[in-house]
């Protein structure tokens, strides 16, 4: 009996000597495929640097889903590149273009109905001056921001946008309480609302629908606006169309420099021209306003009937010869010459717009376009600058005027007799090099009386009345 545990124990340390052996043998075969396969590894060619990128943009694509959760996104449109052009109609495709009309005139409608209209205006009328804030300053009501933000809740939604403290914080100046003024915020919101009915209205007549108005397209806006202008009810229907062509050049001329033939909406939102125009629902609108505001019926008047005098042959068109009697008469030859090389002309003649333009810019000299107008004329060159011969052509067609032979000064020095030594001390006063584009634009206007008008009807010199520095108009 105590011989069979000992061959049970004989025998399981035989198992345990066998299994032992084993798992040495088996970590033996470890090491030598791993050997194998290290070697293997070194014989393989090495990968490209692209494959290499690729592999890492692998690794880091599947580490980085393991990331995020492993979730895999069922709309796999990121992989593609959106659609961000949409071709308008052809002219042949008639349901698209009524599709396209029909869409912007109900997109125009929805935008309009979330304007507040004169009834809601009055209702936050009362609400502001409802919750006012004491003390007043002088007979001008205060509000402060927990009222104000009171007043927003009592508004309604469509008055939403304009509670905000940004808005409070634009009207806020000097109160010492931290507080607006009433009528400044009315005002603000007014004028928002009235540039916002305004976007709309001119975006009706944008056919194109891109945001820009052509030239006819003002045109039919301007002609159906003319009826609710009282100050133009003495105008003829034979006039309209004159005086369309008369505001609508005011418009192009000053917002459409490079001659596109289109205006962008937001620009002419952003100029004061639209502001003259409507002005004229004024009906008790002042005489010296009515002379000074383009728009106007006197000053549309004026500027035909200028045109028809200078038109002797009554041809419709003006000649140089005929242009020649501009103002006082005194354009000079060379002036005039390069209005009619730099302008439109048909046969040598100009049309009506094309006078507007003269008209416009001898009659704004200030402006950018109408400084870059008459920069074109004195660049005879066309190098985009003023240089010695360009100003001595023109300062010897005054030097053979008779009433210009006196002494010559610019900027109080006495200028040399000669009109090339001239040119030269002028350029030389006006900057270091060339007369450039920009620096004409920001102080030109100030020599266009001497070339432009060469005599002003009387013995006055005209350099000692212009000069560069002290800005008089010669």
């Amino acid at each position: 009996m105590r011989a069979e545990p000992a061959r049970r124990s004989a025998a399981a340390a035989a198992v345990t000597c066998r299994r032992a052996r084993g798992a040495a043998a088996a970590g033996d075969m470890d090491w030598k495929r791993s050997l194998r396969d290290r070697l293997a590894a070194r014989r393989a060619p090495k990968k490209s640097e692209q494959e290499l990128k690729d592999e890492e943009m692998e690794l880091f694509t599947k580490y980085y889903m393991e990331w995020k959760g492993g979730r895999k996104s069922v709309n796999t449109s990121y992989t593609n590149i959106p659609r961000f052009y949409y071709r308008l109609p052809a002219e042949d495709e008639v349901l698209l273009q009524k599709l396209r009309e029909e869409s912007r005139a109900v997109f125009l409608q929805r935008k309009s109905r979330e304007l507040l209209d004169n009834e809601e205006l009055q209702n936050l009328w009362f609400l502001l001056d409802k919750h006012q804030t004491s003390p007043m300053i002088g007979e001008e009501a205060m509000i402060n921001y927990e009222n104000f933000l009171k007043v927003g809740e009592k508004a309604g939604p469509k008055c939403k946008q304009f509670f905000t403290a940004k808005i409070f914080a634009k009207l806020l100046h000097n109160d010492p309480y931290g507080r607006i003024s009433i009528m400044q915020f009315f005002n603000y919101v007014m004028r928002k609302v009235w540039l916002h009915q305004t976007r709309i209205g001119l975006s009706l007549y944008d056919v194109a629908g891109q945001g820009y108005l052509r030239e006819s397209d003002l045109e039919n806006y301007i002609l159906e606006l003319i009826p609710t202008l009282p100050q133009l009810d003495g105008l003829e229907k034979s006039f309209y169309s004159f005086y369309v062509c008369t505001a609508v050049r005011k418009f192009f001329f000053f917002l459409d420099p490079l001659r596109t033939g289109k205006i962008k909406i937001q620009d002419i939102l952003a100029c004061s021209f639209l502001d003259d125009l409507l002005e004229l629902r004024d009906e008790e609108l002042s005489k010296e306003s009515q002379e000074t505001n383009w728009f106007s019926a006197p000053s549309a008047l004026r500027v035909y009937g200028q045109y028809l005098n200078l038109d002797k042959d009554h041809n419709g068109m003006l000649s140089k010869e005929e242009l020649s009697r501009y103002g006082t008469g005194t354009l000079t030859n060379i002036f005039l010459d390069r209005v009619f090389q730099e302008c439109l002309t048909y046969d040598g003649e100009m049309d009506y717009k094309t006078y507007l333009d003269f008209v416009l810019a001898l009659e704004n000299r200030k402006e950018p376009a109408a400084l870059q107008y008459i920069f074109k004329l004195l660049d005879i060159e066309n190098k985009g600058y003023l240089n010695v011969f360009s100003l001595n052509y023109f300062f010897r067609c005054l030097g053979t005027i008779k009433q210009f032979r006196v002494e010559w000064t610019f900027g109080g020095h006495l200028l040399p007799p000669s009109a090339q030594s001239r040119a030269s001390f002028v350029v030389r006063s006006c900057c270091s090099g060339p007369c450039l584009r920009e620096f004409w634009l920001s102080q030109g206007g100030r020599l266009y009386g001497l070339f432009g008008q060469g005599y002003s009807g009387t013995n006055e010199n005209p350099w000692t009345r212009t000069s560069f520095f002290s800005g008089c108009q010669g």
